[in-house]
């Protein structure tokens, strides 16, 4: 079993250095931001128009649906 004196600088070195390694400002630029461009490409133009165009499709079939159904309540 390791010695008291050893552990405790252990335990206090560990998260100062993990806060001390992700507070480097030049890593987070490299690492993080690219690897946030890969995993999340940035949107194009004609994509998002789609989405929307998808977006209000399914509303407004949603809301004929409410129509049919509140019609034949009536």
């Amino acid at each position: 079993m390791p010695s008291p004196p050893f552990q405790m600088t252990l335990y206090l070195t560990f998260p100062v250095a993990m806060f001390w390694v992700a507070n480097q400002a030049e890593w987070f630029e490299d690492y993080v931001i690219q690897r946030k461009r890969e995993l999340w490409p940035p949107e194009k133009e004609d994509q998002r128009q789609e989405l929307e165009e998808f977006k209000a499709r399914i509303r407004k079939q949603r809301e004929e649906k409410l129509l049919r159904a509140a019609q034949q309540r009536s």
